[in-house]
């Protein structure tokens, strides 16, 4: 999708605070309020702009541990890919889930207040899915990047 110059300055002022006010935005890319507020306006009904978020603390909140978690299912067949994938979407700690190319099925982003807690999910939910034969965790050790802003610049 080709953007004009403008809806991607406002995408990008979006991704940064996305509690400032139109005449705040319309400012900064020099154009009046009426009609940036349209444009955003546009972009959310497009579906650009999917929604606006607070985005918290993780490590203020007491969630140490982040995993990556890679697994594998006993059958890869639609039923069982489809019944995976209901399932997952009902756990809270798995806040990122994508199917994978290659050896494994699926990688989960899985977010626990500590070790413990996070010993409790697999054995009692993970590892409970009948579907799951295979599962590898990946401990985060330190967080060196961790941003929700797409490369606008790059892309567009």
């Amino acid at each position: 999708m080709k953007l004009a110059k403008q809806d991607v300055q406002i995408l990008k002022l979006l991704q940064r605070d996305a509690t400032a006010s139109t005449a705040s935005i319309a400012e900064q890319i020099n154009v009046s309020q009426s009609p940036c507020w349209r444009r955003i306006n546009r972009l959310e009904q497009e579906g650009l702009i999917k929604g606006r978020v607070a985005l918290l603390d993780r490590e203020a909140l007491g969630m140490e541990v982040v995993v990556f978690a890679t697994v594998n299912l006993t059958s890869t067949g639609r039923q069982n890919l489809l019944e995976f994938e209901r399932e997952i979407v009902r756990y809270p700690e798995v806040v990122e889930c994508y199917t994978m190319t290659g050896i494994w099925d699926y990688m989960l982003k899985i977010v626990t207040l500590d070790i413990r807690h996070y010993e409790v999910f697999v054995r009692n939910t993970l590892t409970a899915n009948p579907s799951v034969r295979e599962l590898h965790s990946h401990m985060a050790v330190t967080e060196i990047k961790n941003v929700t802003e797409l490369p606008l610049d790059t892309q567009l």
